[in-house]
């Protein structure tokens, strides 16, 4: 996918280093400088322009959240609402999520939530899939023992692989669906692309998972 530059992002970004870290560095962050609070961190990865994790963070004041994108020009698209409505329980990073473990050596996530990834469609792609085992690997790395992944997509080839990839992992399938809105499933907040596929008549998949001890 071509991303559109958006002029002035890397200024936006540099000059509100309170609300964002721009981790080009890779250099590992201590997360008490941001939160002063011992609540619990759950995290999007890929969050785009972030309309899901900003709405986590302001339904749930207990929750710490921590919006990850690697680029500049969606990312500042979510730091643009922290401007225009900040919550002080969300903070934004910009970096690879690959880079996650050195970054975080010593932060327990309790949810990691991965919406509407990239398909990534070429076999010889797969493992930049984020649920791909390498990625999974890293998952693991920093949730918590009863931690959660949380997965959505519209795209039903992603969505099987994986399934197949938490099973062999292996992980426990907590919840599953191929259809998403035509169940009752409650509290589902829609990220924009979910928003733009489901009214062109996409089915969302949804499934939850955990790590086998």
């Amino acid at each position: 996918m071509r991303l559109r530059h958006v002029q002035g992002a890397k200024e936006l970004i540099h000059t509100n280093k309170e609300l964002i870290i721009d981790d080009i560095d890779h250099t590992p962050i201590n997360i008490k400088d941001y939160f002063t609070n011992d609540n619990e961190i759950h995290i999007e990865i890929g969050m785009g322009k972030g309309q899901f994790v900003h709405t986590l963070a302001k339904q749930n004041k207990d929750i710490n959240y921590i919006g990850i994108e690697k680029f500049d020009s969606v990312i500042v698209r979510a730091l643009e609402k922290q401007l225009e409505d900040k919550q002080d329980n969300l903070l934004l990073l910009r970096c690879d999520a690959m880079f996650l473990p050195k970054l975080f050596e010593q932060l327990i996530v309790h949810r990691v939530y991965l919406n509407f990834s990239d398909p990534w469609p070429k076999d010889r792609h797969a493992k930049r899939r984020l649920t791909h085992k390498n990625f999974l690997n890293i998952y693991k790395e920093l949730l918590a023992k009863d931690g959660e992944l949380h997965f959505k997509t519209d795209n039903i080839d992603l969505y099987e692989f994986s399934l197949e990839s938490l099973k062999e992992y292996p992980m426990d399938i907590g919840y599953h669906t191929y259809d998403l809105h035509n169940t009752d499933f409650k509290g589902n907040i829609m990220t924009e692309f979910e928003e733009k596929f489901s009214k062109l008549g996409n089915k969302i998949n949804k499934l939850t998972a955990t790590f086998k001890e």
